[in-house]
């Protein structure tokens, strides 16, 4: 699964599924083909959703927005947990972590 760390495989292909709707509206680009999502947790005992997430840079405009987006999705791909989105700038993103269709698209 790319380079997103989780401790519960099957539900993080879930949320991934869920974060495809998102994008980065700068770029047009969802944020798992960014490589925006660094880890998925699930606490399901708790009901907890925690994801680690990054921007393309540290003052990205839309970078509230992007946010929101994605607790919103994960929230409805997971009806009555608490999502917490986290940002994480260590490593600090690079083109390198756009996956393949991601290249594609921004090629064409």
């Amino acid at each position: 699964m790319r380079d997103i760390t989780t401790n519960n495989e099957l539900m993080a292909t879930i949320a991934l599924a869920a974060l495809q709707d998102v994008e980065d509206p700068e770029i047009g680009l969802n944020i798992v083909d960014l490589g925006l999502i660094y880890q998925l947790d699930f606490d399901e005992q708790e009901k907890k959703i925690y994801c680690t997430m990054t921007l393309t840079t540290q003052f990205c405009p839309m970078g509230g927005s992007i946010r929101a987006n994605c607790r919103h999705r994960l929230e409805n791909a997971f009806p009555g947990f608490e999502i917490i989105v986290a940002l994480q700038f260590h490593p600090p993103w690079n083109a390198s972590r756009i996956s393949a269709e991601g290249r594609k698209f921004l090629e064409g």
